[in-house]
């Protein structure tokens, strides 16, 4: 009998050993194993029947545009089926194409053609939601004087791999680097293009006067620059090149300069203005580096590949969460004065954009638009939120899980 025992609990022991191996060495979940959805009703959305959804649909039509040069089986993302395919957006497109201007007919066109999901991630609904904006910046399309900063167009060397035509397992995941002999390899890091791993390619769409601003167009993925022959030349995002990005501001925090509750676009900026060399150095802790393009037409242009609207497109992780779509967001924003007392942020806004700090299924980035009052509210902006999908009533429920 006790040998029988002994067996037993042997067994057992190497049964509760192999399950414990097993929780140790599983792989972590996916990020996409992480997003969950759940049907709620419109009554459930704080501040909606006060919205302006008028100026949302202009946005939205904006996506629509988009979307009609798709082909119809195209997902809208790599999410699986979450927004479903360009084909499943073409009714609710057409009908908000016509519909006749202002709040009211906005409203019921939401109300009767989409449904609305809640958003988890990894367990949680809030998440963090940030502002950026369009800045100005002084420039000169020749180097001379004080403009020796150079913004660069896209490298003709630059190689961006589709790893999905590789490997099924991969879809939807990409890499950037360059060909060196016969192997694939990492793109320059921000330290040596600042070091001048580009320089005399003929790349310089514009030289400005100031590294910092030049530091945070990059950030901000697009501007204006206000040119010495008394021109304005309008900047868009090019590309980058695919090194992480890694924000500066949690190294001032590390580093005991800034705290947790007053770092800010603004305090970052300043602290870099009066320590050049330090700064330099610091700017160069974040080795993804942007590169630009000339606009001519309407902007600045998001990743969608449409004009974004001031106070209605959003940048979101566009793996987890799809571009075009419309949103409502619940947070809050802080005034435009310093000092001022933070003002709620629930509006129905559009999917437009992404970047490289925005990640996660409860992520986004409110674009503001130009002046000084987008630059006060995008570069404080560091609130609390949820957000809710709105998905065409035709995709029924494959989009809950």
């Amino acid at each position: 009998m006790n040998g029988r025992i002994a067996v037993i609990w042997a067994g057992g022991l190497l049964i509760a050993l192999g399950l414990l191996m097993w929780w140790a060495t599983r792989p972590p979940p996916s990020d996409l194993e992480q997003l969950s959805f759940r049907a709620v009703a419109y009554d459930d959305l704080d501040g909606w029947a006060t919205d302006d959804h008028g100026a949302a649909v202009v946005a939205f039509r904006h996506s629509c545009d988009r979307f009609a040069t798709w082909p119809d089986d195209r997902n809208l993302s790599g999410n699986g089926d979450v927004a479903g395919r360009a084909r499943d957006w073409a009714e609710v497109c057409d009908l908000a194409r016509g519909l006749p201007p202002g709040p009211a007919a906005a409203r019921k066109f939401f109300e009767s053609h989409f449904k609305v999901v809640a958003v988890r991630y990894a367990g949680a609904a809030s998440g963090l939601f940030t502002g950026y904006y369009e800045p100005l910046l002084h420039g000169s399309r020749q180097r001379w004087g004080p403009y020796i900063h150079p913004l660069y167009g896209m490298p003709k060397d630059l190689i961006r791999v589709n790893l999905g035509e590789f490997n099924d397992s991969l879809k939807g995941q990409h890499i950037v680097g360059r060909v060196h002999g016969a192997r694939l390899r990492p793109y320059f890091e921000r330290r040596q293009i600042e070091a001048g791993a580009l320089a005399g390619q003929g790349l310089e769409v514009v030289y400005v006067d100031d590294p910092v601003d030049a530091f945070f167009l990059q950030i901000q993925g697009s501007g204006r620059v206000a040119l010495t022959d008394g021109g304005v030349m309008r900047l868009g995002y090019g590309g980058r090149n695919g090194r992480r990005y890694y924000a500066i501001g949690r190294e001032l925090i590390k580093r005991g300069i800034l705290t947790a509750e007053n770092v800010s676009m603004q305090s970052i900026r300043a602290w870099l203005t009066a320590n050049p060399d330090a700064g330099r150095a610091v700017m160069d802790l974040n080795p993804s580096f942007v590169f630009f393009q000339e606009l001519t037409g309407p902007g600045p242009v998001g990743a969608l590949g449409v004009a974004l609207t001031p106070g209605r497109s959003i940048a979101v992780d566009r793996r987890l969460i799809p571009l075009g779509i419309p949103i409502w967001l619940q947070a809050s924003r802080p005034a435009a004065t310093v000092g001022g007392a933070d003002r709620p942020l629930h509006r129905l806004v559009i999917a437009q954009d992404t970047g490289g700090a925005i990640k996660g299924g409860v992520r986004g980035d409110m674009f503001w638009g130009h002046g000084a009052d987008a630059a006060a509210i995008a570069g404080r902006m560091k609130h609390a939120g949820e957000w809710f999908l709105l998905l065409p009533n035709a995709l029924g429920g494959s989009h809950l899980r």
